[in-house]
């Protein structure tokens, strides 16, 4: 880990702080388009011109703020692999780490975040997988490695499959019409998904 010095400390916290101040005020606002320059620095306690040094734009700075977000329910999707439980226990603490994410934040929000993460790119790949692929594919890939370990995934399925299958999964959360229904079925999709790639049973 990469031990910051002073200034490195406070220039990424004053960061921090703008961050999260906008972020709050994304949830207040029922349309995300009514908040203003003045308003984050205002909620922040910082100079318009730290805000412009910092982030550049308004509209870059809200993009940052998407990111952090996605950001954070990765870092603690990490912290949840590093408690090592069984397969099916951290598989479940993942979905409601998902849930729990999404009830932080208010539709408007949570469309707007998507309608940035799911456009695409140059090479035809939308923002959000090129970021779970880097940040978090290889994370699912290890917990599936747990699961054969365990004998709860079956030997049949390969990385290549299981990782189309947790990609399906990803996109199909982040469509909105999902996402406004998904949140009192955690524990029964989940349980779909343990069973999905369970190894069969019967003699």
């Amino acid at each position: 880990m990469i031990k910051l010095n002073g200034f490195e400390k406070r220039t990424e916290e004053k960061k921090k702080k703008i961050l999260e101040a906008t972020f709050e005020l994304m949830n207040r606002d029922a349309n995300n388009g009514n908040i203003t320059v003045e308003d984050i620095v205002k909620h922040a306690n910082v100079a318009k011109t730290t805000l412009f040094k910092y982030f550049g734009s308004k509209e870059n700075l809200i993009q940052k703020v998407f990111e952090h977000s996605i950001n954070q329910m990765i870092e603690t999707a990490k912290e949840i692999m590093d408690e090592n439980k069984s397969f099916e226990e951290t598989l479940i603490a993942l979905s409601q780490n998902k849930i729990r994410f999404l009830n932080q934040i208010n539709k408007s929000f949570y469309l707007k975040m998507m309608d940035y993460f799911t456009e695409k790119s140059e090479d035809g790949f939308s923002r959000m997988m090129q970021h779970y692929t880097k940040q978090n594919f290889m994370m699912m890939l290890d917990l599936f490695h747990r699961g054969r370990k365990e004998g709860k995934v079956d030997l049949k399925y390969s990385d290549e499959f299981l990782m189309l299958y947790f990609q399906v999964i990803v996109e199909g959360v982040s469509n909105p019409k999902i996402y406004e229904k998904i949140g009192n079925y955690t524990e029964e999709w989940t349980e779909m998904l343990i069973k999905g790639i369970a190894p069969d049973r019967r003699d």
